[in-house]
């Protein structure tokens, strides 16, 4: 498959702090400091992001001037590194005007101290912890949204894994800020859960959604050359494995003609995709009497399968917001599959989840399968669907809803998938199992008001998600 679109960098600005007035009563303390500060750049680079550097913060006026120079360079996340004893009174100031996310590290070097041999200047090297509390007064009482990880500045996986789950949640949300979502068509009548007002998204996430006709892709499909079609068809053939005439009477085989113009399709997709540079796409359509935008809206499967894989996660029945949950999952890395509730299983302990239209094929827990089938159930139009199951081991799902105050809200649970039988229907489905059983698990995800669709993805995210809430200020619950 073709390549994925590059990551997007967060931008994190970093200072240190001190207290001036040690320098001169300590000599190399400063100094010493710094090599700390470079310690914590280094790394943060090292886990994916682009290092704006104040240096060491030690008064009112290098406050100031570290306050500028974040405001300027379009931050998505501040690190205040602790690196000994200092006012609040110089802290605050940098990241008033900023106003994005403070995560204030409190990394001691050393592990305990000598506490025999150890004498002032060396315990104001290792004194971080001391103006934590302080620093947490001063954000709280001005509102600043902060967090603090504790722990040590050496060889202390916890404490780094912490911080790098921070600079991905940065790097995710400033892809989400800057993504481009194309709507083409409109939602499926009558789900009211999954209506969607663009200018919320606009104004909650900073996505752009761009407004697509069908005729955008119909001039598309129409103008594919021969040879992207041959070429687009081998691709197909490549990543999925062509299905026989199933066993549910819907099931068809798969002809020469339906092959070709799902090809076809899947060739206008990327073109669309390419065109108005989209970073994800949402689409239903209906059609009527086999007209050419109820063809276009039957073969776009195989196509909008092969583009989640990529990276541009496609989203069945106009349902926005799951579109935007599948990107945060993709940028994680987790994958994020279209996916809704399908059956309880009170002998096995899961619920069956999955759903028509296109799947995550890059999270498949095997070659997914090609099944033609006669119609679409609840949809016009006949054509090719792809059949598979995530892979087995921890799984995330992430649902994206609205509350009745017009607030994007996430719903996070972290459960496994489990091998065993499933549906051979054309569909995407899978056994998941949660920490409660199905019934409980059911009454608990509905009491959050969600929409009836989620992001399925691989291994277990929350941690990474709880940063991201924290970061974007979107409210999130876990179930």
């Amino acid at each position: 498959m073709k390549e994925r679109k590059p990551p997007v960098k967060a931008r994190v600005g970093i200072f240190g702090i001190g207290l001036a007035a040690y320098w001169s009563q300590f000599e190399g303390l400063k100094q010493r400091l710094e090599s700390y500060q470079h310690e914590v750049e280094t790394q943060i680079a090292n886990a994916g992001a682009e290092i704006i550097s104040a240096g060491l913060v030690d008064d009112a006026h290098g406050a100031q001037k570290a306050s500028d120079l974040f405001a300027r360079s379009d931050v998505d996340l501040l690190v205040c590194y602790v690196g000994t004893y200092a006012t609040s009174s110089t802290v605050l100031p940098v990241v008033q005007r900023t106003r994005v996310p403070v995560l204030v590290l409190n990394l001691q070097p050393v592990s305990a101290l000598d506490y025999e041999n150890t004498d002032t200047g060396e315990w104001l090297a290792n004194c971080c912890a001391c103006c934590v509390p302080e620093i947490s007064n001063a954000f709280a009482r001005a509102r600043i949204d902060f967090n603090v990880v504790s722990g040590m500045l050496f060889n202390d996986p916890r404490a780094w894994t912490r911080i790098s789950n921070w600079v991905e949640a940065a790097s995710v949300n400033r892809t989400l800020s800057r993504s481009r979502i194309g709507f083409l068509g409109h939602t499926y009548p009558g789900m009211l859960d999954m209506y969607s007002d663009f200018t919320m998204i606009h104004a909650q996430t900073g996505a752009h959604v761009e407004v697509l006709e069908m005729d955008d892709l119909e001039v598309r499909v129409n103008a594919v050359s021969a040879s992207e079609l041959e070429a687009k068809k081998l691709e197909i053939r490549e990543v999925f494995q062509i299905a026989e005439e199933g066993r549910d009477k819907i099931s068809k085989p798969i002809t020469e003609e339906s092959f070709d113009w799902s090809a076809r399709v899947a060739c206008g997709l990327d073109q669309l995709v390419s065109d108005f540079d989209l970073d994800g796409l949402t689409y239903y359509y209906r059609g009527w009497a086999g007209n050419i935008f109820e063809q276009l809206g039957a073969g776009v499967i195989v196509g909008n399968s092969l583009l989640t894989a990529k990276g541009i996660p496609a989203s069945g029945e106009g349902d926005l917001k799951t579109c935007l949950a599948m990107k945060i999952m993709d940028c994680f890395g987790a994958g994020g599959s279209y996916t809704e509730f399908y059956a309880m299983d009170f002998t096995e302990n899961f619920i069956l989840m999955g759903h028509d239209g296109p799947a995550h094929v890059a999270i498949s827990n095997e070659k997914p399968i090609l099944r033609g089938l006669g119609l679409y159930h609840g949809k016009r139009g006949y054509g090719i669907s792809v059949e598979c199951q995530v892979k087995t081991g921890p799984i995330t799902i992430l649902g994206m809803t609205q509350t009745a105050e017009g607030k994007l809200k996430m719903l996070v649970s972290e459960g496994e998938s489990i091998p065993g039988s499933r549906l051979q229907i054309g569909n995407t489905n899978s056994r998941l199992r949660f920490q409660q059983d199905p019934a409980e698990f059911m009454d608990a995800w509905c009491a959050q008001g969600p929409t009836h669709h989620v992001a399925l993805g691989v291994g277990h995210q929350l941690e990474k998600i709880r940063s991201f809430a924290r970061v974007s200020g979107l409210e999130l619950v876990v179930v």
